[in-house]
């Protein structure tokens, strides 16, 4: 478990099955996700079922995360760093959080934890993300962790039927660790 001020950042299991639901089915947390809205709790337990999977793999390739409140448990969302090819060292981070924790800190109070556990836990070279274009408050926690806009790819995501511009972000070990 990783932990922040705040924050208790935990493997995700199946018990979390009702949070990831919730959070999925969101209609302000789906705005620029390329999931969609989950159907039925059938469709996100095949999900969860994927990611547990991924976590169990060895090498191992992917790490999934429930962030909770440390006061109160209370589940703010999820956050995971998909691994890249061992010698490149690098990975890619995702997050999603719930909209009762929107503007609150939390997400780059997590993803700063997440990059730390990435330069220094697993010795990466390279950690990247990506946000669509018009997704304005996923570009300001990337910047505010220290991530650099390095382009854009054109017509990437696809998000509820239409092809939507992709923002790609990079920060490296060096420059992480002159952050902190």
């Amino acid at each position: 478990m990783l932990k922040t001020n705040r924050l208790n950042i935990r493997e995700l299991t199946f018990d979390d099955i009702d949070n990831v639901h919730e959070l999925h089915s969101l209609p302000e947390t789906d705005e620029f996700n390329t999931l969609g809205i989950p159907e039925t709790i059938q469709t996100t337990e095949k999900i969860l079922t994927e990611w547990l999977t991924l976590q169990k793999q060895e090498p191992r390739s992917s790490y999934i995360f429930s962030i909770d409140k440390n006061d109160d448990n209370s589940f703010v969302g999820l956050i995971a760093m998909n691994l890249g090819k061992s010698n490149y060292r690098t990975a890619e981070v995702w997050f999603k959080i719930h909209k009762d924790f929107w503007r609150r800190g939390y997400t780059t109070e997590a993803l700063t934890k997440l990059l730390d556990f990435g330069f220094n836990d697993l010795k990466l070279h390279r950690i990247e993300a990506g946000c669509a274009v018009e997704n304005i408050a996923s570009s300001k926690v990337l910047e505010k962790v220290g991530m650099t806009r390095e382009g854009m790819k054109r017509k990437k995501l696809p998000i509820r039927g239409q092809w939507k511009d992709n923002y790609f972000y990079g920060i490296l070990e060096e420059d992480f660790n002159k952050t902190d």
